[in-house]
């Protein structure tokens, strides 16, 4: 079971190394993270506008691709699905084959000049956390892409509708809906109201977790500002880091009961 799960995961990396868009997808953060390190102010500076455009970027071509591969792979998986191979193998072999790379481009893009600028050094912690959110969540929004193409299988018109709203909702709508809601509300007590909305949202959770790792309060929101009041920097990132771990589980779990259940 494991050597198929590992042949399909290396058949996939072959594949999208040649051709060739992974490496396009690296040498994109290689070339934005070398011009922010070198015109953006210091580590710390760079690191933060390294981590703003991660928090668009990677959930919105994470979701588009693994849904993409979904449907664009429909007769390979077929045919793989008519020999004799565990549904849970393929899927994991799919899964992995896809989102690793991706990561994969992106880490190595990014720590590549942060190496060679000395930041890693420098700011080893801080640089460590923002590769390692990256990471996750394209593991998280490659695993919702795998969602929303299987399950609207069929009609990829409503498919990629929804994974533009959901990551429109997500990455740009969502804080100023919950600033609408304090906004609102303000005369009740919403602190913990607002630490259970900001948990519902992993791209927030990055960003707060971001903001605590540099302590910049200014730049923090009213929802890392919460989170820092009530937690303190360091329990306040286990914590949104707990949450996120959830959220990797959770979307994994959904695709592959649906993979299963799919009659293709």
């Amino acid at each position: 079971m494991k050597s198929q799960t590992l042949h399909i995961l290396s058949n996939e990396w072959k594949t999208l190394l040649r051709g060739k868009w992974v490496i396009g997808y690296g040498l994109i953060f290689l070339m934005l993270t070398d011009s922010l390190l070198r015109f953006g102010g210091g580590g710390a500076e760079a690191l933060l506008s390294l981590s703003n455009v991660m928090l668009l970027f990677i959930p919105l071509v994470g979701m588009i691709y693994g849904i993409l591969y979904i449907y664009q792979s429909r007769e390979f998986v077929e045919l793989l699905l008519t020999q004799p191979i565990d549904r849970k193998v393929l899927y994991w072999g799919l899964f992995l084959g896809i989102s690793t790379p991706l990561m994969t481009a992106f880490i190595i893009g990014s720590m590549l000049p942060l190496g060679w600028h000395g930041i890693l050094i420098l700011d080893g912690g801080a640089s460590a956390m923002v590769l390692g959110l990256g990471g996750i969540l394209t593991l998280i929004f490659v695993s919702l892409g795998f969602v929303l193409g299987l399950k609207f299988y069929d009609d990829r018109i409503k498919g990629f509708g929804f994974t533009i709203v959901i990551w429109l909702f997500m990455a740009i709508l969502y804080d100023g809906l919950v600033l609408m809601l304090i906004f609102t509300f303000g005369q009740y007590p919403l602190e913990r109201f607002v630490i259970a909305v900001s948990m519902l949202n992993p791209i927030d959770l990055a960003r707060i977790m971001v903001m605590l790792e540099f302590d910049i309060s200014a730049l923090m929101g009213y929802t890392g500002a919460v989170f820092s009041r009530f937690f303190g920097s360091n329990l306040g990132i286990f914590t949104a880091g707990g949450m996120l771990a959830i959220w990797l589980a959770v979307p994994t779990w959904l695709g592959l009961r649906v993979f299963k259940q799919k009659d293709f």
